[in-house]
């Protein structure tokens, strides 16, 4: 449907409503008028009215015919009124021909309205000639005064018609015009209300967005505030600010201590040269709490080009940061006592070396063990094991610079790097030296735990990356031998790392892994060393083990045992030698001299769980009865896990093995454990009989501990004995078992067996 700026839609509307008054006085103006003329008997007139009105109502009741045939229809009776009135009542009435030109000029437009009056004009020239006798003073022509009339109407009326059809064209164009500028409105507000939608929807969104959205105006300075002009509902919900609290105000009221000044430098920066920022930093809510927020700045620009607005997006991060610190802490820190792991502490070492190799200064490694930490943990628990490192964490920080690091490896182990000692190796020796000695005396003090005192020591070795191209694992590997040494020096110690341990080190691990192939290659062997009683005569053999390599050398015992016992093979080992054992003792039975053997028994071997079970299957193996056999223990077997240690040696005394104390006083050197303990035997070292019977304190050992084995009724062997006047000492001092050089070297089964048919000769 048209609107009302379309001029057709206006002559519709024109047309309705003149329809309407024309009806209405029409029907007012006839009811008269037939009186009148029927009172003087003009008939026809009040017929043509009453056709005139019923044809006029016939019209404007069918409002569905075409506008053009209804607007034609109403132009016919004009026609009709205009003929019938100049017929009947006289020229006057030639008015009415004046009216269709004008209203087709308007209903219709100028086309019809000019044939409206070319048939007005025409109706004239025919009606003048009815009516000529009435027309005076124009000449005696009715034709000629027919035609002048026609034509001063024909004027009269093209001036109205073109009058009113120009002033409709015009009306008509100014509507079109109003229509296009209604229409561009009509567009621009459609566009305007779409950018409004957006607008609305955007602003929505980022209202509603989880991730906080700040904007704030550009200033020409950068280094000045930039005023913030909006937030939305993320960034209030998280920070605690509301728009009037925060509108208006820097970016810079977020930050806070925790803030990294280097990092709002960078953003800073960046605005500065207009470009857009990300950064990960510390903000602070209005309540003052941190929060880690990943930020995205983006600059926007006029039409203009230029910076307009800065829109900062960010997201709280504080989550993800803390996750990543604690992968962090548990990648790169102890556990227990919070301090570098060995991850942290290599790399920083790496730096301390490069340092040195470039030549900008000496540092040093303290390589720190406690001594007897296992002592701690299995009496007292783990707990109380915790306790004691957590102290000792403590106490190293205390003692050490601020610049330098304390790490912990593992276990009781810790390491401390002292970097910016200087260039002289002298001085930062002296150096490392001196904070090692605070750091023995202060481990070395009491520490109290549950109302408990504990005292522990701590072995210190100390290694300086001295020697060009050492690496990060050569420096820990030579403060770790250093701190051996000092171990081995008597615990609670200090040790400078020297060339010659790393020599000392690199021929065991040698060795020991000679030692794992010889076992193999048959490298291997068991001598005996005959065992006898006052009066010389053989009364058993202790089964000694030898190695022989492949090129005929002899490793010596006391090199290639502490090896074994070091690296674990001294297990498989000792396996190897009660087998052997059982099959000399078969040797043995069958040449007819059933000797009792002894057998060394490591500490290591005998805390084995399956050992008790290994012994057993070995005899049940052979068939050797357990009776033939002692097993020698150190006493350093009953230092740790006595009551356990015990419970398994009363285990294996009842399948008949004797137990004896080899090295006796050299050890534990506690007598309490010689009652509680199923002991068959004493073996008096050789280091207490090699001046006896000349040392009065050597021979005053050997006396007390004859009579104290008497007094428990243990049977007693003296070692090293390689004199007479050792061997009529010890039969004048209660006659023990005497085993030495004097009365028979270790010698191979074979050999042994041929002296003992020999009659031991």
């Amino acid at each position: 449907m048209l609107g009302f700026d379309d001029i057709a839609q206006w002559r519709a509307r024109i047309f309705s409503r003149l329809l309407s008054i024309v009806l209405v006085l029409g029907t007012i103006a006839a009811i008269p008028s037939a009186f009148v003329v029927l009172r003087q008997g003009v008939w026809t007139v009040a017929a043509m009215d009453g056709a005139a009105l019923g044809w006029l109502f016939v019209l404007w009741r069918l409002k569905r015919l075409p506008y053009t045939f209804r607007v034609l229809n109403f132009l016919a009776i004009i026609y009709m009124v205009a003929i019938c009135l100049m017929l009947k009542v006289g020229p006057v009435s030639q008015n009415y021909l004046m009216a269709p030109p004008v209203m087709a000029a308007i209903l219709l437009g100028t086309a019809p309205a000019l044939a409206a009056l070319a048939a007005s004009a025409v109706i004239l020239v025919i009606g003048i000639g009815h009516f000529q006798a009435s027309v005076v003073d124009m000449g005696h022509d009715p034709l000629v005064v027919s035609l002048l009339v026609a034509l001063n109407f024909t004027c009269v009326g093209a001036l109205l018609t073109l009058t009113c059809s120009t002033l409709l064209k015009g009306l008509s164009r100014s509507l079109d015009e109003v229509r296009g500028f209604a229409k561009s409105l009509e567009s621009g507000k459609d566009a305007l209300q779409a950018v409004n939608a957006e607008l609305r929807l955007t602003s929505a969104a980022l209202a509603r967005l989880n991730d906080m959205v700040l904007i704030a105006r550009a200033v020409d300075t950068p280094d000045r505030d930039q005023p913030i002009i909006f937030s939305n509902e993320a960034f209030q919900r998280r920070t605690g600010y509301s728009d009037a609290d925060i509108v208006g105000r820097s970016m810079r009221v977020l930050h806070g201590p925790g803030t990294d000044p280097a990092v709002v430098e960078r953003i800073v920066e960046s605005m500065r040269t207009g470009q857009p920022a990300t950064a990960e930093l510390v903000n602070y809510t209005k309540s003052g709490d941190p929060y880690w927020v990943e930020m995205e700045l983006m600059p926007f620009t006029d039409d203009a080009g230029r910076i307009s607005h800065w829109v900062v997006v960010g997201r709280d991060i504080t989550e993800r940061r803390h996750s990543a610190d604690a992968i962090h802490r548990l990648a790169y820190y102890d556990v227990l006592t919070g301090l570098p792991n060995r991850r942290l502490m290599t790399e920083r070492l790496d730096a301390m070396v490069a340092t040195a190799n470039a030549g900008r200064g000496l540092g040093a490694v303290l390589y720190i063990d406690l001594d007897n930490f296992k002592h701690v943990n299995d009496a007292r628990g783990h707990a109380t094991g915790d306790a004691l490192l957590k102290h000792t964490a403590k106490s190293l920080g205390q003692v050490v610079r601020k610049g330098d690091t304390v790490a912990r490896l593992g276990g009781d182990e810790f390491v401390v790097l002292l970097d910016g000692l200087g260039t002289d190796p002298a001085g930062a020796t002296a150096a490392a030296l001196s904070v090692s000695d605070k750091i023995r005396v202060a481990l070395a003090d009491d520490v109290v735990i549950d109302d408990q005192n504990y005292h522990s020591t701590a072995s210190i070795g100390v290694a300086l990356p001295t020697r060009p191209g050492q690496s990060v694992a050569d420096l820990l590997r030579d403060a770790d031998l250093a701190m051996y040494h000092a171990k081995a020096a008597g615990r609670n110690g200090v040790a400078v790392f020297e060339t010659p341990m790393l020599a000392a080190a690199e021929r065991q691990l040698t060795l020991g892994r000679d030692l794992s192939a010889a076992l193999d290659k048959g490298e291997l062997s068991m001598h005996l060393q005959l065992q006898v009683d006052h009066a010389g005569q053989p009364v058993g053999a202790e089964m000694l083990m030898r190695w022989r390599r492949a090129d005929g050398k002899f490793v010596p015992p006391d090199v290639f045992i502490p090896v074994a016992e070091t690296t674990g093979m001294i297990v498989p080992l000792g396996l190897w030698v009660l087998r052997q054992a059982c099959e000399a003792r078969l040797a043995l039975e069958a040449a007819g001299h059933p000797l009792q053997l002894s057998i060394n028994v490591s500490p290591r071997q005998f805390r084995q769980p399956e050992f008790v079970a290994q012994v057993r299957a070995a005899f049940e193996d052979s068939g050797v009865t357990p009776h033939a056999f002692v097993f020698e223990v150190t006493e350093g077997l009953l230092v740790e896990d006595f009551d356990v240690i015990t419970a398994k040696m009363r285990e294996l005394a009842a399948l008949g093995i004797r137990f004896s104390i080899d090295d006796f006083g050299t050890g534990y050197s506690s007598l309490g454990y010689l009652k509680k303990m199923p002991l068959y035997e004493l073996k008096i070292d050789k280091s207490f009989m090699r001046d006896t019977p000349h040392d009065a304190n050597g021979t005053a050992i050997v006396q007390t501990i004859l009579a104290m084995a008497d007094h428990l009724g243990l049977r007693v062997v003296a070692e090293g004995i390689e004199t007479e006047a050792q061997a009529r000492f010890l039969g004048e001092n209660g006659r023990p078992c005497m085993q030495g050089y004097l009365y028979c070297r270790p010698l191979p089964l074979p050999d042994l067996v041929a002296r003992l048919e020999c009659g031991f000769a």
